[in-house]
Order: C-alpha cells, then sequence, then structure tokens
C-alpha cells in the first residue's frame, strides 16, 4: 500500500523549485470556494454563475461514488433508492497540514457556520437530515442547495456540484412529474456558461443512449464544456470494453472522457473504504489488456487531476468577465442603496432631512410647471406643457366654435321682439329682446370656464403626484401628509379663481355697452340685414304657412238671412228682465277663447328684418365678450392657482410640516423599506468582500494569462495575448501550469 501511495505523488509533475510555486489552482480555485461562500450569504438574489463542475447522471449511475472518490472518503448517503434528493455545492480546498495538527481533515457546512464535522460520518448523518429537513422523508425533491466545505491535504482544489439523479419511475411522496422537474433542476445548473458538466455514464447501460450525456449535449451543443465519466467498467460484460468510448470516436468531447472503477453495493455494506477502492481501480487498470493502454483516459486519480486543470483553466478564461459582473451588480446595488438613504437618528438630522425634502419638491414642482423638469418627456405632453393646452387648444378653441344663436330660432328671436314692445307696435328694434338674448348667451360662457379652472386643478394634483423626490419614498407618512396639504392649498387657490370668473361673467352680464368701438351698431345691423334680405342668397325668413287673414278683415261671418239662435241661446243672452221680442232680436256674436299659450302667426317684411338685425348684434356683441373671457380666464387661473402655488406652495409647507413636534412621524419609515435597506446593505457587502478577493489575485492571474493558443489535453481555447495579460514573473515559462506536490488520499489509511 506504502508503494501504491508513493507511485500515486511520483505521478504528479513537481515544481524545479524547492518553494511550492503558486499555480492557478492553488491561488484561484479557492477564491471561487470563497466566493461560493461570500455569495452563499446573499441566497439566490445575486445571480452570480461561478466555475464549478456539475455532475450529472441517472439514478444509480455511480455519481457519487465518483465525488467520494475525488474526496477520498465516504460521506454522502447511499441506498438503493434516490440518495440525492437536494443539490449538494461541494467545495474541496487543499490545505497542508501544519505542525501539531492533530486532525488535518474536516467539513463545514454552510447552514452550521463555525461548526466543523471531524467525523465524516456525522457529515453524512447531517446531509441526510438537512435534506429532510427541505424535502421531507419520503423521497421528495428540493431545489435548494446544501454547501458543505471539506478542507483536506488529500483533495485538489475545485468546486463540484452533485444533482440528483435523474429518474423515471415516482417512489414515495414523488409527484407525478418527477423526471421533468429534475431534468429542469439540472438544466438550470448546467445550462450557465460558466459550469463545466460532469457526465457520468455507467458502462453496463447503452452508452449511446445515456441520459446524462444527452442533457449535456442539449446545453452544451459544442461540448466545449463536458467532460464524461464512463464508470463501472469492471462489470461490463465479456468481450467488450469501452475503447472506442474514451477515445471519443462514439460521441466526441472538447475535454474527452475518463473512466473509473466504482465500489460495488458490497464494498459498501461490508464498510470497505475508498483507500481499498482506489488500489483495485489501479491494479484493474494495470492487468486490462485495452485499459493499461489507456493511462491518461482512466483511473480517479487522472480525473481528479483533468478536472483540476480544466476548472483552473475555465476560471482563468472567465476570471475578467466575472469581475467585471460582480462590479457591475455592486454599483447597481449602491445606485439602489442609495435611494433608501441612511438611517436618521438626532433632531437636527431630521429638520435637515424634512427641510431638503420639502425644498426639492417644491422645486421639482415649479421645474415642471415652467418645463424644465429633468425628467422631460420626449412621448407625451406633461407638466406646464398640459396647462398650456388646456387653456389655449381646449378653452378658446372650444369658445371660438359657439355660434351664439345656435340655441336661437328665428321664433324665438321674433316672440322675444314682439314681448319687449308690449301692448304697443314697435317702431325699431327694441333693445330689451337684444339685452335679454346677449345676456343668456353670455351666462354660457360661465359653465365652460370653470371647467377649464378644473381641468387646471386636476393638472396641477398629477403634477404634485409625480413629483418624485428620491428620498421622499423612504416616508410614506410625510408623503401622505405632503398630499393633505397639497390638496387644501389648491383648493384653497381654486376659490379666489372661481369667484374672479363669477365676476367676470357677472360683469359682461350686468353691463352691456354697446358703446363699444368693435360693436356693430344698430343702424349699420339695420343696413346689413336688408342687404342680406334683399340678397338671392340672403338667409330671409320666410312667413309661416298657415292660413291667415290680412289685418284689415275682420275675422266674422254673420247671418245675413235671419238666421236665430236657439231658444236657450237667445234666453241665455238677453238682458235680465227683458221681454222677450225673438222677431226683432239679432243673433249673438261669440270670440273663441283665448289658448293658453300664444304664438303670433303672422311674419311680415320688416320682421324678417327685425330678427336679421337682432341676430348681427349678438354676435357682434357676443364677440367682443368672448375674447374678453378667452383673455381674462387663463389670467384668472394663472395667477390665482398656477403661479400662487409655485410663489407660496414653500411657505405654506414650511407653516404646516415644518415642527419639531412633528419630526419623528413625517420621517416615519415603512418597514418594507427598512428591511429592503439593510437586504441591500447586506447585498453590498457581499459583493464588495467578492470583489477585493478578486482583486488579492488579479495580478496573479495576469501574470500567468498569455497567448498560449489551445491546451490539447483539456480542450480549452486559451486565451490570447492582451496588454492586460504581458504582466508575468522572470524566468517563468509564459502560461505553464506548475503544481505543488501533494499525496493523493492515502492509501493505507480507513475510512470513517
Amino acid at each position: 500500500m506504502g508503494e501504491l501511495d508513493a507511485r500515486h505523488v511520483d505521478s504528479l509533475p513537481t515544481s524545479s523549485s524547492s518553494r511550492p510555486s503558486v499555480t492557478i489552482g492553488s491561488s484561484l480555485i479557492p477564491v471561487i470556494n470563497k466566493l461560493q461562500d461570500i455569495l452563499a450569504q446573499a441566497g439566490s438574489e445575486l445571480d452570480v454563475s461561478l466555475p464549478q463542475v456539475a455532475g450529472v447522471g441517472s439514478q444509480s449511475s455511480g455519481k457519487s461514488s465518483v465525488l467520494e472518490a475525488l474526496v477520498g472518503r465516504d460521506f454522502l448517503p447511499r441506498g438503493c433508492d434516490i440518495c440525492t434528493r437536494r443539490p449538494l455545492v461541494l467545495m474541496l480546498e487543499n490545505r497542508l497540514p501544519k505542525p501539531g495538527d492533530d486532525r488535518t481533515e474536516w467539513g463545514e457546512f454552510r447552514h452550521l457556520p463555525e461548526k466543523r464535522f471531524y467525523d465524516f460520518s456525522e457529515i453524512r448523518a447531517e446531509i441526510q437530515a438537512e435534506t429532510e429537513r427541505e424535502a421531507g422523508l419520503n423521497k421528495g425533491v428540493s431545489e435548494k442547495q446544501i454547501r458543505l466545505k471539506i478542507t483536506s491535504p488529500n483533495v485538489l482544489n475545485m468546486t463540484l456540484v452533485d444533482l440528483p439523479g435523474i429518474t423515471k419511475v415516482p417512489v414515495g411522496d414523488q409527484p407525478n412529474d418527477i423526471e421533468a422537474r429534475i431534468r429542469k433542476m439540472v438544466m438550470t445548473h448546467i445550462s450557465q456558461q460558466n459550469c463545466i458538466i460532469l457526465a457520468v455514464t455507467p458502462a453496463n447501460s447503452d452508452l449511446a443512449t445515456s441520459d446524462a450525456l444527452q442533457m449535456a449535449r442539449e446545453a452544451d451543443p459544442a461540448g466545449f464544456r463536458t467532460i464524461g465519466v464512463i464508470t463501472k467498467l469492471d462489470i461490463m460484460d465479456r468481450g467488450t470494453d469501452a475503447r472506442s468510448f474514451l477515445l471519443g470516436k462514439v460521441i466526441p468531447l472538447k475535454l474527452g472522457y475518463v473512466g473509473v472503477v466504482n465500489r460495488s453495493q458490497e464494498d459498501i455494506n461490508k464498510n470497505r473504504g475508498i483507500a481499498t477502492a482506489l488500489a483495485y481501480e489501479e491494479k484493474f487498470f494495470n492487468d486490462h489488456s485495452v485499459y493499461r493502454g489507456l493511462s491518461d483516459h482512466c483511473g480517479i486519480p487522472q480525473l481528479a487531476r483533468k478536472l483540476n486543470e480544466i476548472l483552473e483553466q475555465h476560471i482563468r478564461m472567465v476570471f475578467p468577465a466575472l469581475k467585471t459582473d460582480l462590479n457591475s451588480k455592486m454599483d447597481t446595488v449602491l445606485k439602489e442603496l442609495q435611494t433608501y438613504g441612511k438611517p436618521i437618528e438626532s433632531k437636527m438630522e431630521q429638520g435637515v432631512i424634512l427641510l431638503n425634502i420639502l425644498t426639492q419638491y417644491c422645486e421639482a414642482f415649479a421645474a415642471m410647471v415652467d418645463g424644465k423638469s429633468q425628467e422631460m418627456s420626449t412621448k407625451e405632453l406633461s407638466g406646464g406643457a398640459r396647462i398650456h393646452y388646456i387653456l389655449q387648444s381646449i378653452f378658446v378653441k372650444c369658445l371660438e366654435e359657439v355660434d351664439p344663436c345656435d340655441d336661437l330660432t328665428d321664433d324665438d328671436i321674433r316672440m322675444a321682439i314682439q314681448n319687449a314692445s308690449g301692448a304697443r307696435n314697435a317702431l325699431f328694434v327694441p333693445e330689451v329682446p337684444f339685452e335679454f338674448l346677449v345676456r343668456r348667451q353670455i351666462a354660457r360662457l360661465l359653465d365652460p370656464s370653470l371647467q377649464c379652472l378644473r381641468f387646471v386643478y386636476d393638472e396641477l394634483m398629477k403634477i404634485s403626484h409625480s413629483c418624485e423626490v428620491t428620498e421622499l419614498q423612504r416616508f410614506p407618512v410625510l408623503r401622505k401628509h405632503l398630499d393633505e396639504v397639497m390638496v387644501n392649498f389648491l383648493r384653497d387657490g381654486v376659490e379666489p379663481a372661481e369667484r374672479m370668473i363669477g365676476n367676470l361673467i357677472e360683469m359682461e352680464v350686468d353691463y352691456i355697452n354697446t358703446s363699444h368701438p368693435n360693436f356693430l351698431g344698430g343702424n349699420k345691423a339695420a343696413e346689413l340685414a336688408m342687404q342680406l334680405l334683399k340678397s338671392p342668397q340672403g338667409s330671409r325668413p320666410q312667413p309661416n304657412n298657415e292660413n291667415h287673414v290680412s289685418s284689415g278683415t275682420k275675422a266674422w261671418i254673420p247671418s245675413l238671412f235671419g238666421s236665430r239662435t236657439s231658444a236657450g241661446e237667445s234666453m241665455a243672452c238677453r238682458p235680465f228682465g227683458e221681454p222677450s221680442h225673438s222677431e226683432s232680436v239679432p243673433s249673438i256674436i261669440h270670440l273663441r277663447e283665448p289658448p293658453s299659450s300664444l304664438r303670433p302667426v303672422q311674419m311680415t317684411e320688416n320682421k324678417a328684418v327685425e330678427i336679421i338685425v337682432t341676430k348681427l348684434l349678438l354676435r357682434s356683441y357676443y364677440d367682443i365678450v368672448r375674447k374678453n373671457i378667452q383673455d381674462l380666464v387663463p389670467k384668472a387661473i394663472m395667477h390665482f392657482l398656477v403661479n400662487l402655488t409655485k410663489r407660496n406652495l414653500h411657505r405654506t409647507f414650511i407653516q404646516k410640516l415644518y415642527r419639531e413636534n412633528l419630526f419623528e412621524e413625517l420621517l416615519q419609515e415603512h418597514d418594507a423599506h427598512v428591511s429592503q435597506r439593510k437586504r441591500n446593505q447586506e447585498l453590498f457587502k457581499v459583493l464588495e468582500q467578492s470583489v477585493q478577493a478578486l482583486e488579492k489575485v488579479d495580478f496573479d492571474v495576469s501574470s500567468q494569462t498569455s497567448n498560449l493558443g489551445t491546451d490539447a489535453s483539456i480542450g480549452l481555447p486559451r486565451i490570447p495575448r492582451t496588454s492586460a495579460h504581458l504582466h508575468t514573473t522572470a524566468g517563468s515559462e509564459m502560461g505553464q501550469v506548475s503544481y505543488r506536490p501533494f499525496p493523493m488520499p492515502s492509501m493505507t489509511k480507513s475510512t470513517a
């Protein structure tokens, strides 16, 4: 057994220097492991893909046995059913024993910080217990990772992920779609570009239809990230071997294949250790006529070295992008953290912050009204531009489109004129109907004016809601009070504006200034009316089509031939006590009772002229009033509401809110905000630690990275020479990866 240990040690390349050389494997892989630990503190919130090796295989493919052999310890749950039911992130860290160390190997779980497990059987028990806590007792699976770090002088630095084996038939509490769920879980890990896929396939199955190789091909179509592992070579049918697969002649992989021999279930049941299994594996390959000549493709030691080399090279390739990604995420978290602000403690700090928020809020409000906001939209009108649109494009244009006679018919005007004449016939167009009608039309301007005021009020409220001062997001109570003060302030501004608009309309209604220089006047209106009446295109009012009698004709038809009324009628019409002389009394003339509603039945040319004149006068004077209203209503709204708000809002906020007894209440933060700030602080700390960890080895990476072309041994393309990769140490060969000699898992030491 001792000779076997020596052979393993001697097989590793040694450094020409007496001092162990610094290698990518001994410097960067531990850093990646450290990053795994650091980033694990953030849970799933930080989506950072770190270089690692993920084992994929069907259930009972020997995947867990391979991982145990790489560690050199028996520590994973075993059995005939599904054993790996949660992803196990296994970080291996090589550590030379220090003088006086009694214990050189131990394990540490992320969920049990600062507790070391020196007994690997206890590690197995904890994995089983933690699996059952999350996934249940009856074969259930979970995506939540278990993170285990094993420190030992007998391991190579690397990060391995043991994923649940692909199963076909649900057992226990597993759902019917267990296969699809496990495949999805596996694909989530191996689809990451920084993941090296360890595709494990048993030699006693059909390698061409391997689930592991099929999934690896789906996640890595080019095969650059996949290394194949063929297990159980010792139990293949006699006369067959896996030479063609190991040489990549059946399913080519850029990283190649390694064949291994696993412990059998009988070995496990009889408690035969890893060292015994490795010795058996070595003897099997040395004695086999086919595998004897494929030493670089066979054995756990070869697999460990190959994985270490691949992971080293891969880390070197992704290191710059990884550092950039972490810095970018740190900047993003920092910017978000700044929006939450720092916790406030003293009254002075509270006063300063409150005053600053009120000032910024008022400045933001004024900037949006004046069109000076930094958040100016290029897609739609906003802020003050919307107010201008309401005043000019909605209010002014609406009034211009109104015809003062659109709701007055000729009959309405004729009726008003005749009613204004009273019991006599008017010689001229009376002023009373004109003033009555024009006052009615002027009064109609009140409603659109008040609607315009309401629209502007609504826009100011929208502007106030969109004033998102950064620090204001922290304080929901302050935001609520700001909105309340703003609403009351704008309402106070609406009241004088409403009064002013009402007064403007009342002034116009109260005094009809027919002496206005722009007013048409009666003479001019009459002249135009006659021209319109005589014009063939004129709108001459037509008389009613109903039959009527001329004014000189009496509407009665007497009975010329002694037509008599009935006896009852004569008795009813003669005076009381007068004797009846029916042969000498003529018949009585009866008038029709006037109807309850009377309308004139005659349209003359004079009446038509009066109607036209009245319309001309109405339009002329209405235009004068409309222009006044179009000018003065926007001025009233801007003065009493918009500009007053800009001028006095800050002073109002100070008077209402800037009180020391209100500081604590107003600056009370939302619980979710406090917790999110705390979480972001933790994320920033994690990212900061991660970046600092990478910065410590930045020079080492650049000094060992050069224009190396392609490494035929591992198949990974090497990084081309750039200005960032020209630093190197004197006497070292560019890109040469050297390894510090250290013992492989002891062949003589029995496992727990």
